[in-house]
């Protein structure tokens, strides 16, 4: 009897990011095995690839010590790619034990599990959120470092840790620090809030803050890729990059953009006003990527390209009740 091949294990894997790794990761020829306590993942994020020979799927929570031992015991795991995580930041604002369990303690223990079972390789899925309100495009040195969510507080805690167990323990370690990502499979965001709006009422958008909140947005493909990329090239024992596509958006820009698509032209936008969404939320933030372009690689989407292929792909999805969409979603996304 031959033994079993060696894995990855997507923390998170039935997530909106984490099922997209989990994808690219097949395609590469890996054996992937994804655990997810589908608190915000769902098992129809797998479904394209959930009887591939070389997938496995655990339904499970990655903060029981002993139900993560076992999974390490009976799975030959020589890599981790932990995306498990709170995605929703302003919950998180709002109860802050959210993030303290979801964000923070299931980054402690998955590296813990990596100790002991002689795990080499740990790739982490960081945040903006960590920074702050800094101005000015952001480089991955920038200080100093003052979140202003749970959320953001706890995905600084956790590069913390990850920094000690890569240069303590040997776990060589990347922690890239994600803008915000869009695309199918989304289940939350500004993207898909506003189509839920307009779902409900096709003649009125409100818009939280003033529309000027102007961020870097990036599709699930180009960021999967630049963090395929930058694990394969970045060998250093921490390698801490920004991952984000050029152009920022600004919240009404894609309020714009979602209306032209939907189909909802009759709808008028009214904003709740100050200049941003909810407690906690960064009005404005622009990363440096010049370390990424310097290595050669970059996005296919700008920013804007990147939200109108997302309101393409979730109207496409059937999701949405959105009748005046329907022949604008069966255009080709990439169109």
């Amino acid at each position: 009897m031959s033994e079993p091949a060696a894995a990855t294990l997507v923390t998170g894997g039935a997530g909106f990011i984490g099922s997209h790794i989990c994808e690219r990761l097949l395609a590469m020829g890996h054996t992937v095995v994804a655990v997810d306590n589908l608190h915000l993942g769902t098992e129809a994020n797998l479904a394209s690839f959930a009887h591939h020979p070389r997938f496995t799927f655990i339904n499970g929570d990655v903060t029981d010590r002993t139900a993560l031992a076992t999974l390490f015991a009976h799975h030959p795991i020589v890599r981790v790619f932990h995306m498990a995580a709170n995605s929703d930041i302003p919950a998180g604002v709002n109860d802050p034990d959210v993030d303290l369990g979801l964000t923070f303690r299931t980054t402690f223990e998955v590296l813990l599990a990596c100790r002991q079972h002689d795990v080499k390789e740990f790739v982490f899925a960081s945040s903006s959120a960590v920074f702050g309100e800094l101005s000015g495009r952001i480089h991955e040195l920038a200080a100093p470092l003052e979140p202003i969510s749970f959320y953001g507080a706890s995905k600084l805690a956790a590069e913390a840790f990850v920094s000690v167990y890569a240069h303590t323990f040997g776990i060589r370690s990347w922690s890239f620090r994600f803008p915000n990502v869009i695309g199918d499979r989304a289940t939350h965001g500004v993207i898909f809030d506003f189509l839920r709006k307009l779902e409900r009422d096709p003649h009125r958008l409100e818009v939280l803050g003033d529309g000027t909140q102007t961020k870097m947005y990036m599709h699930v493909s180009d960021l999967v890729a630049g963090m395929m990329y930058f694990w394969q090239h970045a060998h250093q024992p921490l390698n801490v990059l920004h991952l984000g596509a050029p152009e920022l958006v600004s919240v009404r820009n894609i309020a714009d953009i979602v209306i032209d698509e939907s189909g909802c032209s009759a709808a008028r936008i009214e904003y709740t006003g100050g200049d941003r969404g909810w407690k906690g939320d960064v009005p404005r933030f622009e990363y440096d990527t010049s370390r990424a372009d310097a290595a050669g690689w970059k996005p296919r989407l700008t920013g804007q390209q990147a939200v109108r292929q997302t309101v393409k792909e979730l109207l496409a999805s059937g999701r949405f009740n959105l009748p005046h969409a329907s022949v604008r979603a069966r255009v080709a996304p990439d169109d």
